[in-house]
C-alpha cells in the first residue's frame, strides 16, 4: 500500500499507552503480527509487561502533539489507548484534560499524518447505564448527563473528539471494554491486586454488587480484527458476562485454594463504609480499592450489556472467568507475584 505523501509504503503500527495491561498486550500481540521494528510504542514513564520486546520504543505524551505527530509520521495504522482510569477521588478537570483534550491530540495528530485507520479504545462507562432492566448495546445513549460520573463523561466526550475527525475525513473506530481483567497484569491494576488481596486474605468483607468482567487477551483479539474489519464511524460492544463479587471470590478460590471472606456488605453498608475504608487504606500506605467510586460502579453497572455486534463483526467471542482468573494467577505465580507485597 502506497502513501499519498511521498509514495512510501505505510507499515507501522503505533499504540499510545503501551505501558498499560491491555496496551502491553496489544504490543506483544502486534509485534508477534508484524515484526517488532513494525511497532512503535508510547510511553510516557515507565514501559509495563512489553518492555522486553523489540519494538520502537517512543517516549512521549498524548497532551504534546508534536510527539504524536512525530511517533504517528508514515503509520498505516493508530491504536490509542491512553487514557486517565481511576476508582478513586480525582478531579473531573483532570479526566477532562486526558481523556478528552489528550484525544483530540491524538485525533489532530492522526488526520495531519494521513493516518490509515484510527481504533479508540474507550469504555463501557462512556455509555448510560441506565436503564438497567434493558439490554446495553451500541444503540444506547452517551453518559453525558449531571448524574453520570466524571470519569464517564470524560470517556464520552472524548468518543465525540473521534466523532468530530471523521467528519474531518479520518477512518476511525471505537472499541468499548467492560471491565478488563487476565494475565499481564505487571502493574497491577486494581483488579489485578483485588486477586493479589483475596489470595492473600487482605480482604476482611465482600460487597453484595457485580460487575461485566472480560478477558484482556479477548479485549485484545477484538481490537485486532477492528484494524481490518470494523466499519468506519461505529462503536463495538467488547463485554464478557456478568458476576457477582461472591463469585469472582468463589473462582477465585478454585484457582488457589484460598477461601474468600465470609463476610458481605448490602449495598447500603458498602456506601456508608467506603470512604472510611479509603482513609484507612491510605493510612496504611495501601491504594485503595474499595472506594465509594468501585461500590457506586458495583451497584449499578449494567447487567445485560450486548457484545452481539462485534461477535458479528469481528469474530469476537469471550472465554469463561474462571480461565481467566486460574490464567491471571498462573501468571502471577510465574512472576514473582504471589508473595507478601506485589
Amino acid at each position: 500500500m502506497k502513501s499519498p505523501d511521498g509514495g512510501r509504503p505505510r507499515t507501522v503500527r503505533v499504540i499510545t499507552g503501551a505501558s498499560g495491561q491491555i496496551g502491553g498486550v496489544l504490543t506483544r500481540a502486534l509485534a508477534d503480527r508484524y515484526g517488532p521494528r513494525q511497532v512503535r510504542a508510547l510511553y510516557r514513564e515507565r514501559r509495563g509487561t512489553a518492555a522486553d520486546l523489540d519494538v520502537a520504543w517512543v517516549r512521549g505524551d498524548i497532551l504534546d502533539k508534536e510527539t504524536l505527530i512525530a511517533a504517528f509520521e508514515g503509520a498505516e495504522s493508530v491504536f490509542h489507548l491512553a487514557a486517565l482510569v481511576s476508582i478513586g477521588s480525582v478531579r473531573a478537570r483532570e479526566f477532562h484534560r486526558t481523556n478528552v483534550l489528550g484525544t483530540r491530540n491524538v485525533v489532530e495528530a492522526a488526520l495531519e499524518c494521513g493516518v490509515r485507520r484510527l481504533v479508540h479504545v474507550s469504555s463501557i462507562h462512556a455509555y448510560d447505564q441506565h436503564p438497567l432492566d434493558e439490554v446495553l448495546d451500541e444503540s444506547r445513549g452517551p453518559a453525558d448527563s449531571a448524574r453520570d460520573a466524571p470519569y464517564d463523561r470524560s470517556k464520552a466526550a472524548g468518543e465525540v473528539e473521534v466523532r468530530r475527525g471523521i467528519d474531518r475525513g479520518l477512518d476511525a473506530v471505537i472499541l468499548n471494554p467492560t471491565s478488563v481483567l487476565g494475565p499481564w497484569d505487571g502493574a497491577p491494576s486494581p483488579m489485578g491486586q483485588l486477586f493479589l488481596d483475596l489470595y492473600r486474605r487482605r480482604l476482611p468483607a465482600l460487597i453484595a454488587g457485580g460487575y461485566d468482567w472480560v478477558d484482556v487477551r479477548d479485549v485484545v483479539a477484538a481490537i485486532m480484527a477492528a484494524e481490518t474489519q470494523a466499519r468506519c464511524g461505529e462503536n463495538y460492544l467488547v463485554s464478557g458476562r456478568w458476576h457477582t463479587v461472591r463469585e469472582l471470590a468463589e473462582l477465585s478460590r478454585r484457582a488457589t485454594g484460598v477461601p474468600g471472606p465470609r463476610l458481605q456488605f448490602p449495598m447500603f453498608a458498602a456506601r456508608l463504609w467506603a470512604p472510611c475504608q479509603v482513609v484507612l487504606d491510605r493510612c496504611r500506605g495501601r491504594r485503595p480499592l474499595y472506594t465509594p467510586a468501585s461500590v457506586r460502579v458495583m451497584a449499578h453497572g449494567n447487567r445485560r450489556i450486548s457484545s452481539a455486534r462485534a461477535q458479528a463483526e469481528l469474530g469476537f467471542h469471550p472465554r469463561s472467568l474462571a480461565e481467566s482468573i486460574e490464567d491471571t494467577y498462573r501468571w502471577f505465580d510465574e512472576h514473582g507475584m504471589l508473595g507478601d507485597e506485589a
